[in-house]
């Protein structure tokens, strides 16, 4: 017999687990904040023990922060606002979730937003409809308030002649997973908008020399760089020679093998060695297992697809998951 284990509300339209899979947070229409905490050991069902209202407008994404700076979470609103809500309390009686911070940005709205963890800061990117990204960085690990804007940038590689203002759809960033010392700041990004610069996918990584962000790596093909991409993302690495990286576009699942070194123009070597296709319509999701060998990915056409690449790097479809029809 088939059991619930979260009774979700009419209106959720977003969700996403925090980094252990012990408490969920959901986003509404109605611009509901929800967090479902497993109440009982012995039991496999959630609980909902908070629900606020955090926005007139409905709730798009919501993103939990990494658990070293405790219990919050980042929402971007149907207004296209960014708001950072985090859980205070001295015991179980008094715990509530306040806003702790509104990221300002009048002319745009936000349209994806991830945490970066590196070894001395936390950041947050914001991907914007203007086609501009924004790094932000918590000043205090005390005081989820106090961030900075570090940097401010298009998703370009080389400077273009604007014809225009870019209208952005939506965007996808994907932090890469690795932390360490000697590992530098960096992820990927790819817009879906109507001015084609803005589109590829391109490696952004954080130069601590000159302190700035520089594209190392555009995910793209020359006849491929006008694509609009749907969704990225960066698979974690236990031991490979090089980073993987896939990015879905209306041609398909496009996967991506980054070099480690750059060359003598601070760039990486990239090579596109498989394009999946399976999924009618645009891919929404695309999520990597935490050893970076199993893709899963899922969109318009409500099938969850399993991918996987053999012993010879031939990737394959592993597994479909269908609901099924009453």
């Amino acid at each position: 017999m088939e059991k619930s284990l979260i009774n979700l509300d009419k209106g959720t339209n977003c969700s996403a687990w925090n980094y252990c899979g012990q408490r969920l947070a959901t986003g509404s229409t109605d611009g509901s904040l929800s967090i479902f905490d497993s109440i009982d050991p012995n039991s496999s069902s959630f609980s909902c023990t908070s629900k606020s209202k955090v926005s007139e407008a409905g709730i798009l994404k919501v993103v939990w922060v990494p658990p070293e700076y405790g219990d919050a979470v980042a929402c971007i609103c149907a207004d296209g606002t960014l708001l950072l809500w985090e859980e205070v309390g001295e015991d179980s009686q008094s715990i509530k979730w306040i806003k702790c911070k509104h990221f300002e940005n009048n002319e745009s709205k936000a349209l994806d937003l991830q945490f970066g963890a590196s070894f001395t800061s936390l950041k947050l990117v914001a991907a914007y409809s203007n086609g501009f990204v924004k790094v932000y960085e918590l000043q205090d690990p005390l005081d989820l308030k106090k961030w900075q804007l570090q940097a401010e940038f298009q998703n370009v590689i080389d400077s273009v002649p604007m014809m225009g203002k870019p209208s952005c759809l939506s965007a996808s960033i994907s932090w890469n997973p690795q932390r360490g010392e000697n590992n530098q700041s960096s992820f990927s990004l790819g817009f879906n908008s109507k001015l084609p610069q803005f589109n590829s996918s391109k490696v952004w990584e954080f130069d601590e020399a000159h302190q700035r962000w520089l594209p190392v790596a555009e995910l793209a093909l020359p006849g491929d760089k006008g694509d609009q991409v749907y969704v990225v993302a960066w698979a974690p690495n236990i031991g490979r020679p090089y980073e993987v990286i896939a990015v879905a576009t209306s041609k398909g699942i496009a996967i991506w093998h980054i070099g480690l070194m750059p060359d003598t123009d601070g760039k990486l070597s990239v090579e596109k060695v498989a394009l999946l296709s399976g999924h009618e319509g645009e891919v929404w999701q695309m999520e990597w297992d935490m050893g970076g060998m199993t893709l899963a990915t899922t969109g318009s056409d409500g099938v969850v697809r399993l991918w996987q690449s053999n012993l010879n790097g031939v990737w394959h479809e592993q597994a479909t998951l269908e609901t099924a029809s009453s």
